[in-house]
């Protein structure tokens, strides 16, 4: 991507004004909102993004189909590589064969489809989630679960009112270790929380994917854009959009989420008070519009520090640790240790795990029950203000504050 494609990226306000306008444009209509399911009713479900993630959820879905009775009956994708290979998949494995789409507004007006998993890039995220709830549509929606903050809002909001069950792809809240984690922490046992500090390396491209058999022909351009400014057909975009500002708020969103969310878990804060951060290209001269060397600190009201980091041209220091004043959780090792502590009172000792859950399983049980999911849109929002302060932080260079009462974020 150009620099000066870069400059027509949208505003977060501009984005967020051209959501609705843009879900009205590809279809989405309003429908029945729907109850619980009985224990014999097929629940049918959408597949919106059919690609890496997509497919990698999908066969999730597909593997519980006959234990929780539900279908994909819909598989939308605006590459038609994507989208066909989804189709024969689910056809080889429930024998019906999907209806397929290119536009997700298409999908949204069936009334066939009761629930959608959205597994589409970064930036399209808040405009399917919030056309999905608009349509009364349950949802599973990767993660970040947005990366601007009135759609986080609008989404919460039309969860509570429709009563949607929407799960949000941080798997950790679904994981035995994270769960025995917070449970072990919920008792005290490091005294009060002052820190925690985290950060993920990589020394190698895990973002390069191919893009030469990407042609313009069998792609729908205009639905893949969505809200962003018109350009040409540009394969590398939509292959490798991990790059580029318009598509994702960079390794805020793409990795910090789940660090976020995973703080938020173990220690029961819900919203930073503010965020500052630093990054640079430093390493990765490939046309990247984002940062490949990122750290950000963000201040909670519960009072503590988290402090978040992450690089991709050094793999060595990747640690994620809990500190109190009587001691250390380490959240890589899964040990809890007296380290730091100013007394000897906390033992050594492994964190006992509580059992694991299937994520997939727990959204599509919750579909039937009408229960909140373990990574309830509550969450979401939380960690989708965590990671907007950071991006925005490191973008304007200003400190970024959140006032939860207002649900605003504002510089200073």
């Amino acid at each position: 991507m150009s620099s000066q494609s870069s400059r027509q990226s949208l505003t977060r306000r501009q984005f967020i004004q051209s959501t609705t306008a843009s879900a009205a444009l590809l279809g989405a209509g309003a429908s029945l909102v729907r109850g619980a399911a009985g224990a014999n009713e097929r629940i049918s479900i959408g597949m919106i993004g059919t690609g890496e993630r997509g497919s990698a959820l999908m066969g999730e879905i597909l593997e519980l189909a006959p234990k929780q009775n539900v279908a994909i009956v819909a598989v939308c994708d605006v590459w038609r590589k994507n989208r066909s290979a989804a189709a024969a998949r689910v056809k080889e494995k429930l024998g019906g064969e999907p209806r397929e789409f290119t536009r997700f507004g298409e999908l949204l007006t069936s009334k066939e489809v009761d629930a959608v998993v959205i597994a589409t890039p970064d930036f399209s995220h808040g405009p399917i989630l919030v056309a999905a709830l608009e349509a009364g549509k349950d949802v599973y929606v990767e993660k970040p679960m947005t990366i601007d903050l009135a759609s986080a809002n609008k989404a919460l909001d039309l969860a509570r009112q429709k009563s949607r069950v929407v799960q949000v792809g941080t798997q950790r809240r679904s994981d035995g270790r994270f769960l025995g984690a917070t449970k072990m922490l919920a008792t005290g046992v490091l005294g009060p929380i002052n820190r925690v500090s985290a950060a993920m390396y990589f020394n190698e491209p895990r973002w390069i994917r191919a893009y030469a058999d990407c042609v313009e022909a069998d792609v729908d351009w205009p639905a893949f854009l969505l809200v962003l400014p018109k350009r040409p057909f540009d394969a590398k975009l939509l292959r490798q959009w991990q790059l580029y500002r318009g598509t994702t708020n960079g390794l805020a969103g793409l990795w910090m989420t789940h660090y976020a969310d995973a703080v938020h878990m173990v220690t029961g804060a819900k919203y930073p008070d503010s965020a500052v951060a630093l990054g640079g290209i430093y390493v990765w001269k490939d046309g990247r519009e984002h940062t490949d060397t990122f750290h950000a600190l963000l201040e909670y009201p519960e009072g503590f520090l988290f402090d978040w980091g992450m690089g991709l041209g050094n793999s060595s220091g990747v640690h994620f640790t809990v500190h109190g004043t009587k001691g250390t959780l380490d959240l890589e090792k899964w040990t809890l240790s007296s380290a730091g502590g100013r007394d000897a009172s906390v033992q050594n000792q492994t964190v006992p795990a509580e059992p694991s859950r299937s994520h997939m399983e727990n959204w599509l049980a919750c579909l039937r029950s009408r229960e909140r999911p373990n990574a309830d849109i509550q969450y979401g929002h939380q960690h989708a203000v965590a990671t907007i302060m950071a991006a925005t932080a490191l973008e304007t260079g200003r400190r970024q504050r959140y006032d939860p009462a207002k649900r605003t974020i504002t510089a200073g």
